[in-house]
């Protein structure tokens, strides 16, 4: 792994990009939760592709894919972050790891097979796999071998998001413009993936201004036994700005709108979850839906997203203010 450039805060969050030992672009990042030590929980967040083939409405990671990363190019993410801080055992109380940076994970086997590596790289007991994914409709096969993987490696220390976003099936179709499975599909899916110990299934809206939901549509589908509800912002990207998507969730987890779905969802049996990173993570770039490599392509100033990238040609850049020593 060849480090092109690393920007952040060491107390919050810093995003690595990097080139592969096979020569592709790669963004990672490391994160905290304040208040919580590192020693408590540490969030890595790594890229599966080079690139992203699904092209979600405020996500400024899609187009331009290239190819699937193999499970060395995502290991190889891993192993930087891990070996600034630690050897090969990770003493962190909460060690998640998300394949959720660039890229659609059920659309390359290589995740599975970077699954079934981890533990045998780390001695990690609070290891914490994490997969998101927009469920797409080839993935069947990919989602029956990760189900056979949790059972023999990860039991009750995995977690499982499908980004849903809309109940409304025209208004999901527009956010997520790629053929994918149906409520009823993850549904039963995720009544056969998810045992008695295990983490319940998460179900991810990031609310806009504009979304339709409503929770008797999630109350007829998923079973709140074996699924929870994570409201998350939609975050500022070049994307979300040409379509004028503007977010519902305010900073300090207020809902502008869509309190009466909160509500039901609640009255429901549902666990809800209202998720907000810290806004100066936006302006890290390494929160959901961001890109530093579209921001570098593009360099629009703005205050509330990608300010702390700077370019190395930048006269007015200051390694010292946002820059972070490899």
């Amino acid at each position: 792994m060849k480090i092109i450039e690393s920007f952040g805060k060491e107390e919050l969050a810093i995003v690595h990009a990097g080139e592969t030992s096979r020569a592709s672009w790669v963004e990672f990042v490391e994160s905290l939760q304040p208040p919580l030590p590192r020693e408590e929980k540490w969030v890595l967040i790594v890229s599966t592709m080079d690139g992203c083939p699904v092209q979600c409405a405020f996500c400024d990671a899609g187009g331009a894919y290239r190819r699937n990363l193999s499970s060395e190019e995502i290991l190889e993410q891993i192993d930087y972050m891990v070996s600034r801080r630690y050897g090969s055992t990770v003493n962190v109380k909460k060690f998640k790891i998300q394949f959720a940076r660039i890229g659609e994970p059920a659309l390359n086997p290589s995740v599975l097979e970077a699954l079934e590596m981890l533990p045998q790289k780390y001695d990690a007991p609070g290891l914490l796999p994490s997969i998101s994914s927009i469920a797409p409709a080839s993935s069947k096969g990919f989602f029956e071998k990760l189900y056979t993987i949790k059972e023999r490696l990860y039991r009750g220390r995995f977690q499982l998001q499908f980004s849903i976003h809309s109940t409304d099936i025209a208004q999901r179709d527009w956010l997520i413009p790629v053929r994918k499975w149906s409520f009823e599909e993850i549904a039963d899916y995720g009544a056969y993936f998810c045992g008695p110990t295990d983490r319940k299934i998460t179900l991810n809206f990031a609310l806009s201004t504009m979304s339709l939901v409503d929770s008797d549509i999630i109350s007829r589908f998923f079973d709140p036994r074996k699924f929870l509800v994570k409201i998350t912002p939609v975050n500022p990207t070049y994307r979300s700005h040409e379509k004028e998507i503007k977010t519902a969730v305010e900073d300090d987890g207020s809902l502008l709108l869509h309190a009466s779905f909160v509500d039901g969802l609640r009255e429901k049996g549902f666990e809800v979850i209202v998720s907000v990173g810290e806004p100066e993570e936006n302006r890290i770039g390494s929160n959901c839906g961001l890109y530093i490599r579209r921001h570098i392509d593009r360099m629009k100033e703005s205050p509330e997203m990608y300010s702390f990238v700077k370019s190395k040609n930048d006269p007015e850049r200051s390694d010292s203010d946002h820059g972070v020593p490899k």
